[in-house]
């Protein structure tokens, strides 16, 4: 029952983070808060007039009725800021969401975390750096969270997949969609070896103001923010600023200085607001991090199953030369670029090739 009322005060509209704790701090738990007067309300500091109303209203208790009912039928937790499974890093920033909604099988209290972001329009150059960056730190047990974007994003979860390394996606919605769809596949696979957050509840669509909000998360659950990739703005930049606002360490992988997706990174360091960093030994030298006793093996990317007969051909060709220019597998497949772009597509989503500069090609 105490999980009802849980939900509810962050249906109430107008309570946010701080009044919530100001809330809870005076009554003891979140139950009592809706059983009490509005006199007793509005004596507690940030809370009004208006806000006693908001809380005394029928609708939160209604709508956590109806979360409840989703988190129950979905096997998700929800996870109360006084749950001993909050996340300890996450807590201690006082902003941070009194309750949260996790579906995966990762601690969320692991004894390193990286949160690693940058840019949607990654380039060949960031996907390099973050496909080796990501299989350097496979020695240090650390779970990497990022936000289950494209891109840079995307590039780290599938990375760490791919290495063994827990990860962890914070979503701008609630958990009953994956954003962007092209990611439902991958997000499934976090959610065995990782998992998903979000602070939002179910039908909250991914809109614009929302990502803000979860880069708070991103930033707040990690020992330290890596920006891979990222131009002059953006949302890599914001989870930056915010980790430093919370006295949390800030790298950055330098870049050429005419490249538009290195001007972020190349700001934050010339700003002193990241370290430079060129690789892991970067990273352990700052954090002060050893090995671990026993290093885990990375494990090797499995080709998937679910490839189509045109993906197989194109992943056979391109397994047999190496390297190999779009032109070139097109002639040799005797497929128009139209078709032969759509699939080196669907095979660079599924992690399985890279491409790189010139339309060139091959296994990842």
């Amino acid at each position: 029952m105490s999980l009802l009322y849980q939900i509810a005060l962050t249906k109430v509209n107008g309570v946010g983070p701080v009044a919530a704790r100001h809330l809870i701090s005076h009554f003891g738990n979140a139950e009592p808060i809706f059983s009490a007067s509005k006199k007793q309300l509005v004596t507690i500091p940030g809370i009004g007039m208006r806000l006693a109303d908001n809380i005394l209203a029928a609708q939160p208790l209604r709508e956590a009725e109806i979360e409840l009912r989703f988190v129950e039928k979905h096997n998700i937790e929800a996870i109360f800021c006084e749950n001993k499974k909050y996340p300890k890093r996450l807590a201690e920033c006082p902003d941070a969401p009194i309750l949260l909604y996790y579906k995966g099988n990762t601690d969320l209290n692991p004894s390193r975390t990286i949160s690693i972001v940058g840019t949607r329009n990654a380039t060949a150059y960031g996907k390099s750096i973050c496909a080796e960056f990501i299989k350097a730190l496979v020695p240090y047990e650390v779970t990497i969270i990022s936000g289950l974007a494209y891109g840079i994003d995307s590039y780290a979860h599938r990375n760490a997949l791919a290495q063994g390394i827990p990860t962890v996606g914070v979503l701008g919605h609630g958990l009953d969609r994956i954003y962007p769809a092209a990611n439902r596949e991958m997000a499934a696979k976090m959610i065995g070896s990782g998992g998903l957050l979000t602070e939002f509840s179910s039908g909250t669509n991914p809109d614009k103001q929302n990502f803000p909000m979860r880069n708070r998360i991103i930033a707040g659950l990690a020992d330290v923010t890596v920006v891979v990739e990222a131009a002059a703005k953006g949302g890599a930049l914001i989870t930056a600023e915010i980790a430093n606002t919370y006295n949390r360490d800030v790298c950055a992988f330098p870049g050429k200085l005419d490249q538009e997706f290195s001007a972020g990174c190349n700001y934050l360091i010339k700003t002193n607001r990241a370290h430079l960093i060129t690789g892991a030994k970067d990273l352990q030298y700052l954090m002060n991090w050893e090995l671990a006793q026993t290093p885990v093996q990375p494990k090797q990317l499995a080709l998937p199953v679910s490839l189509d007969t045109s993906e197989q051909q194109a992943y056979a060709t391109i397994q047999t030369a190496k390297q190999v220019t779009i032109d070139e597998l097109s002639r040799q497949l005797q497929w128009p670029q139209s078709k032969l772009a759509i699939i080196l597509l669907q095979l660079e989503m599924k992690g399985i090739i890279v491409a790189l500069p010139g339309k060139v090609y091959r296994i990842k």
